[in-house]
């Protein structure tokens, strides 16, 4: 493969999430009324319904992610299929699973969806396999890195610590959102009602959405560009 092609793939997973953070930003720079991050979801910002003139910034803003992701895994296929593995690791099929899923659900139309609910079903499908994903190549990346380095304590245990870091908005979104359920059953869903009940950010499910697709981010920009380290 061309070098230069090469460089291209591996940079495609982080101009793929340029492309997402700009696309949403674009979104909520078009949404009918105040867009307030911490107490409103980013689904606000994909459906047109809720927001006509800047969904499709959001959904473009997906495709180029997708894409990207997708490039990704195909050059990482690549890589161990050239280094003599004999099976895919889970984590790279969840990971591509996970774009492919993101890439149907910014492009197929609701119509075209005959099962009920077909873009949640999608996108949580997306969710869940860049979750898998994102940490087993987390954690196999971390543990490769620490073992050489003679980490003191094993080297496994600080790459599990350090994979399932990302997990962690997850977890405290659903505590918040248990919390939420039992102490204040009064609440509408999440929104700008919160806020002018002086509902504090951290019980926020909104909040918490947007720091996993931050931590989410961050993740898959250091591993892309771990991954072009070690091809040097």
């Amino acid at each position: 493969m061309n070098v230069f092609v090469r460089q291209g793939m591996r940079a495609a997973a982080s101009l793929g999430m340029l492309g997402f953070w700009g696309g949403l930003w674009m979104a909520g720079r078009r949404y009918p009324s105040e867009y307030d991050w911490r107490y409103m979801t980013i689904s606000s910002l994909v459906y047109a319904d809720r927001n006509p003139d800047g969904c499709q910034w959001a959904w473009g803003g997906l495709i180029l992610c997708a894409l990207g992701g997708l490039c990704w895994t195909a050059l990482l296929v690549r890589d161990f299929r050239r280094e003599g593995a004999r099976r895919r690791p889970v984590g790279i099929s969840a990971l591509g699973s996970g774009y492919l899923c993101m890439m149907c659900c910014a492009l197929l139309p609701e119509r075209l969806l005959r099962v009920a609910k077909g873009h949640e079903m999608l996108a949580l499908s997306a969710f869940f396999g860049l979750c898998i994903g994102m940490m087993q190549l987390t954690f196999q990346a971390a543990e490769r890195r620490l073992r050489t380095r003679s980490f003191p304590g094993g080297a496994r245990v600080y790459a599990g610590c350090l994979a399932g870091f990302a997990l962690s908005p997850i977890l405290l979104a659903g505590v918040a959102q248990t919390y939420v359920s039992h102490a204040l059953p009064e609440l509408p869903w999440v929104g700008l009602e919160w806020r002018a009940r002086g509902v504090p950010v951290y019980l926020s499910f909104a909040f918490w959405e947007w720091t996993t697709c931050v931590v989410f981010s961050a993740y898959t920009v250091i591993l892309s560009l771990a991954q072009q380290g070690d091809a040097r």
